[in-house]
């Protein structure tokens, strides 16, 4: 068979995948319209969701129907690449619409908010303090469904072999149990339970029914979208922050990890070099913020670390609530916020950043160098990580992705800040900006507003989707799409 045609073939299964994720993006657009009957006086903005909603089910509904193959066939990584990055291009422009026909926002600016809210990120363009309860709502459906890859997810579960790559592609290759499917389940069970016990807990603290489903979709989504402009603040309840710092440490855990914790396999847990390396972290960071900074601008003990607490977990977790702002806060507290959300939450979770575990094997890394220089040149040693139930050698191959997404990670972040810097912004803020960004972090140091510059929310729109996808996903993506497409061309000589 001559390779543009088999290529078709390929491409004909890719559209039919891509059509149910695009069924699932239409439904997630809908779901503010169940919000209806508790806000009837909203009903004059419902069609804002009704038809952008069932215009992307319908495409996708024809494309699934046309395309998708009656028998599941194998996806290589490069193809369920190409996937993700037409899922979630349809998925980010479908639903900017909805911001488009009800606020007064611009193209960019609806772009924005919607590419925020699938990539978890939580900054924000939007006036919550006008914004009907629709929108809010679907503001945080958004951060729900992209932060566990929730598309991505219920495909695993229907596509059989196609599920492995997808998965892959879109950053959740670890599995719970060996059977994708059953994973995949698992993981939709106890993303909901969390949500769930999220929602209750929250209440019980006192806060609104309709704040506490919104914050609890937010926090263990770690995407950070609040109902109010004070974020946490707003509450200033020990009782919220504490079920709020919960939520975001659930959401930025391992899903494999809390799996094992559930399953009380405690040795393993322990054992998890990804898990010690983050209470490490953590701890160190709780005490450099408190004493540093939160014991002097706070006299009253608890009230610096109820402070230092929840902005040091809320940066390390990337979900980007806050109770109190930073301006203040010195440059010890900035540095330190901003090497936390670079360096972001557990793989395989619904945080961002470089992901802990990357940083946990160049550090196994270069103990093993070091190792390797002392010891006699016969001597055989291989660094070992735990994965969950498996212990795993780190190879020179391991040690180079690491090192190489580090460096290319590092190399954006920079040239965003850069950036961000020649619009007359301080250092300090365009770096703590575009770390926020390119981590799905959503902590502002005030230079994401609605009367921003277009060409700084671009940057931060390619930032976000790079942050959340991890660049190798949309490179591999874009370049097989694009040499596919010539290859599938009327005029292409290949055979």
């Amino acid at each position: 068979m001559r390779y543009p045609e088999s290529l078709r073939q390929r491409y004909k299964g890719i559209l039919g995948y891509t059509g149910v994720i695009a069924c699932i993006v239409g439904l997630l657009i809908l779901s503010p319209l169940l919000c209806l009957p508790f806000y009837n006086n909203e009903l004059c903005i419902g069609w804002a969701f009704l038809w952008p909603g069932l215009l992307t089910l319908l495409a996708g509904w024809v494309l699934s129907r046309l395309f998708l193959p009656r028998k599941a066939f194998n996806l290589t990584y490069q193809e369920g690449s190409v996937i993700v990055v037409l899922s979630w291009t349809v998925a980010i422009l479908a639903g900017a619409v909805p911001f488009l026909i009800s606020l007064d926002l611009s193209l960019t600016q609806a772009v924005f908010e919607s590419t925020s809210g699938w990539t978890t990120t939580g900054l924000s363009v939007v006036d919550v303090t006008t914004a009907p309860h629709l929108v809010l709502f679907y503001r945080s459906v958004l951060q729900l469904a992209g932060g566990a890859g929730f598309a991505i997810i219920m495909l695993s579960a229907l596509a059989g072999p196609a599920g492995t790559a997808l998965s892959a592609a879109e950053g959740r290759e670890g599995r719970l149990v060996p059977n994708i499917k059953r994973s995949a389940k698992l993981v939709v069970s106890m993303y909901t339970c969390y949500a769930a016990m999220g929602i209750v807990a929250l209440r019980v603290v006192d806060m609104e029914w309709f704040d506490a489903l919104n914050h609890s979709f937010t926090a263990v989504s770690t995407g950070g979208f609040s109902t109010r402009s004070q974020s946490i603040g707003y509450w200033n309840s020990p009782g919220v922050e504490a079920v709020i710092i919960v939520l975001m440490l659930l959401g930025s855990t391992n899903f494999l990890t809390s799996y094992m914790l559930l399953n009380r396999k405690f040795k393993l847990v322990l054992r998890n070099g990804e898990l010690r390396l983050e209470l490490a972290f953590l701890l160190f960071s709780l005490t450099l913020v408190f004493f540093g900074v939160t014991k002097n601008l706070y006299p009253i003990l608890h009230e610096g670390l109820r402070v230092t607490i929840f902005q040091v977990v809320s940066a390390m977790s990337t979900t980007g609530f806050s109770t109190v702002g930073h301006e203040n806060w010195g440059g010890l507290g900035w540095i330190v916020l901003i090497v936390l959300m670079l360096i972001g939450g557990g793989t395989g979770s619904t945080a961002g950043g470089l992901k802990q575990y990357r940083i946990y094997i160049l550090y196994r890394g270069l103990l093993w160098e070091f190792r390797r220089l002392i010891l006699p040149q016969k001597a055989v040693t291989d660094p070992d990580v735990w994965h969950g139930e498996q212990q795993r050698f780190i190879s020179d191959e391991d040690l180079r992705h690491a090192g190489l997404f580090v460096f290319l990670y590092l190399a954006i972040f920079t040239f965003g800040s850069m950036i961000i810097s020649a619009y007359g912004y301080s250092l300090k803020q365009a770096l703590f900006e575009f770390a926020s960004t390119l981590g799905t972090v959503g902590l502002s140091a005030g230079v994401t507003t609605a009367d921003a510059p277009p060409g700084i929310l671009w940057i931060q729109i390619l930032g976000m989707l790079l942050g959340r996808l991890e660049f190798f996903t949309i490179i591999v993506g874009a370049i097989k799409l694009s040499q596919d497409l010539r290859s599938m061309a009327p005029n292409s000589t290949h055979f």
